[in-house]
């Protein structure tokens, strides 16, 4: 009677039937995982494209400055407002809800530039950091002229959702920014 179960047991181990199904059994989730993972990360990948044009967008939009006969001399509050539009309308075109980005934990420093301070503009949005005018060359590298610019930084919110990992329902703040050049139309 001793030998019964142990023709069973070795019948059992040489048996390969139903091997596919434990393997796959092992497998799949893992794959499973490893796929939700690259979606994820995808999704985060094109929220970061479109935050980035958002801000090349919205450096560009104010770094022109507007021909009017009423604004001034003093045209950095309405390039300040044409460059928080170009955002809003850029992450709007991407599908993405403008109002919940928000200025980043610590913005870009830039060095002085026509005897302004460069800071974050918060009159023109809560959302943006948006710097000018903000010196680009030293003067004593561009051959004693100096280079002005205007930055556009914000975050952008993204929340993962990897089921059994650290990453699930986790959300990261995206940075982006934007440097260039001020310009006279």
């Amino acid at each position: 009677m001793s030998s019964l179960p142990r023709t069973v047991v070795c019948k059992l181990i040489r048996e390969t039937r139903g091997a596919e199904i434990a393997e796959a059994a092992a497998v799949l989730p893992l794959m499973f995982m490893i796929l939700l993972g690259i979606f994820w990360f995808g999704q985060a990948f094109s929220i970061y494209g479109a935050i980035t044009r958002a801000a090349q967008e919205g450096a560009r939009a104010g770094s022109y400055a507007p021909s009017c006969s009423t604004c001034g001399t003093d045209s950095l509050p309405l390039r300040r407002t044409n460059a928080v539009s170009a955002v809003h309308s850029a992450l709007l075109a991407s599908k993405l809800d403008p109002t919940l980005s928000r200025p980043p934990a610590t913005p870009p420093t830039f060095n002085f530039c026509a005897g302004l301070t460069p800071s974050c503009d918060a009159a023109a949005s809560s959302q943006l950091c948006v710097q000018a005018p903000v010196q680009l060359v030293p003067p004593s590298a561009a051959g004693g002229t100096q280079t002005c610019g205007i930055s556009v930084s914000f975050q952008y919110p993204f929340q993962f959702w990897l089921p059994f990992t650290s990453l699930s329902k986790q959300k990261i703040w995206i940075n982006s920014s934007a440097v260039v050049k001020l310009e006279n139309q």
